[in-house]
């Protein structure tokens, strides 16, 4: 089992020196959030944690665009992978969102996944000209239309929601770029398991996770996927504590823990403190683990 980093909210100034800390304590991975804009008054409800304290978290929290995010800590790394956790995907043009995508994984070496979501809350939709009832058949389009642009081929592409002739992108990585599905709704995991190359849980007890996960296990069972043994798990620690904790989530399927070591809804903790609990955990699990 692998262990991703996750950012949590602010603190982007510390964004490399984080990276090249966590590379060398042992972390596989890390994530950062992806927000476009904070609207005062939102209609929705989020899905995982009260909406109103959320909102309140997040307002006036600055969060880096995440392509630009990856690519700083990219280029202060060698090994560590990165990836949104998760992109609000269908609120973006997808051209345009595979052409960043191509360009982090080319000139990172492959270092690069894509977290996959749709957004819970509507304005990010409506207030980018974008139909908030149409996010699921968005969702598909856009993965399609990054997998055929992704290919290095010459790809064309008709739907309802996008229409567009032969076209290529150049440069392409010299691999498939992962795309890691999120989301707890039994759409999100029926996507995962049908074209997904894996799948990220939010915050989750253990019985819902093992739940899901038996879920998302007879999805791709489905939709006959199931033999592939590269398929990606990612859940978050929320209620992990000790080794014996990971070492259940391991017999669970999972195949990467994502820990926030820190408040991720703090945006003021100082540098050291990060650096510190980065050290810590490595030093106190991911040695251990891999012993």
């Amino acid at each position: 089992m692998r262990f991703t980093l996750m950012l949590g909210l602010g603190g982007c100034e510390d964004y490399q020196e984080l990276a090249q800390v966590a590379e060398q304590a042992g972390w596989t991975s890390i994530s950062m959030p992806d927000s476009i804009f904070y609207p005062s008054i939102t209609e929705s409800e989020y899905p995982y944690l009260d909406t109103e304290a959320v909102r309140q978290a997040l307002d006036g929290v600055p969060v880096i665009e995440p392509f630009i995010a990856m690519a700083q800590m990219a280029a202060v790394t060698k090994t560590l992978r990165f990836y949104p956790g998760v992109l609000k995907v269908p609120v973006r043009q997808p051209l345009l969102l595979a052409k960043s995508l191509s360009s982090i994984a080319v000139v990172s070496g492959n270092r690069v996944s894509l977290g996959a979501g749709l957004s819970p809350w509507k304005e990010d939709f409506t207030y980018n000209g974008v139909e908030f009832d149409k996010r699921g058949q968005l969702m598909d389009d856009c993965i399609a239309i990054i997998r055929g642009a992704l290919s290095g081929n010459y790809f064309e592409f008709q739907s309802d929601n996008y229409q567009f002739g032969p076209m290529k992108m150049s440069p392409v990585p010299d691999r498939p770029v992962p795309i890691l599905i999120g989301g707890h709704a039994k759409p999100a995991l029926r996507r995962a398991a049908r074209l997904g190359d894996g799948w990220i849980s939010a915050n989750s007890d253990y019985d819902t996770l093992k739940s899901l996960i038996s879920l998302l296990t007879d999805l791709r069972k489905e939709y006959g996927t199931d033999t592939r043994d590269d398929f990606e798990i990612h859940v978050s620690d929320s209620f992990a504590c000790s080794l014996d904790d990971y070492y259940r989530l391991a017999g669970l399927g999972v195949t990467d823990i994502c820990v926030a070591p820190w408040n991720a809804y703090d945006a003021n903790l100082d540098l050291q403190t990060k650096l510190d609990s980065v050290r810590r955990f490595g030093e106190d699990i991911i040695s251990r683990w891999w012993r």
